[in-house]
């Protein structure tokens, strides 16, 4: 998870649709990367889209982009205020979402990412304390925590 700052996680998102979310991610993963890059992140994100749902089941999501410029590793954690239709094989809409972008030179790490948030938002425990989240401060100290703790079983 060291590619995900307490400035990157946000609490309470309010969007519209799966469109808008992933617009409002490109953003995020945006910040700081340099110009052109917004555009280049939610192209990305919409093939990966199109390739099949990011929505893993339950509420949660892994959207992720991989560009070919050079770029930080970058993640991004959100909870949505309401959640939205993310076309997720079981049909539930997703208001937890764990978003990357990275440089396509990082395949196996990226990889090695996607499977550890995967595999600790599969736990109903942490997923449930984490929707609990009143801030982006309470969301982040809840995510590291159980990162920390997950990491160490």
């Amino acid at each position: 998870m060291d590619v995900l700052a307490r400035s990157r996680v946000v609490a309470r998102l309010r969007v519209a649709d799966k469109s808008g979310l992933l617009a409002q991610i490109a953003g995020l993963l945006a910040q700081g990367q340099g110009a052109g890059v917004e555009a280049q992140v939610l192209e990305s994100l919409l093939a990966r889209e199109a390739l099949g749902s990011t929505g893993l089941g339950r509420g949660v999501a892994l959207p992720h982009a991989r560009l070919g410029v050079e770029i930080q590793a970058t993640g991004i954690f959100i909870l949505l205020d309401r959640p939205v239709d993310f076309s997720a094989p079981d049909g539930e809409p997703v208001d937890l979402i764990m978003a990357l972008v990275i440089p396509e030179r990082f395949s196996d790490s990226h990889l090695a990412l996607l499977a550890q948030t995967a595999e600790l938002l599969s736990n109903a425990k942490i997923v449930s304390d984490l929707r609990g989240a009143r801030d982006a401060k309470q969301l982040f100290d809840r995510l590291r925590h159980h990162s920390q703790q997950f990491s160490e079983a």
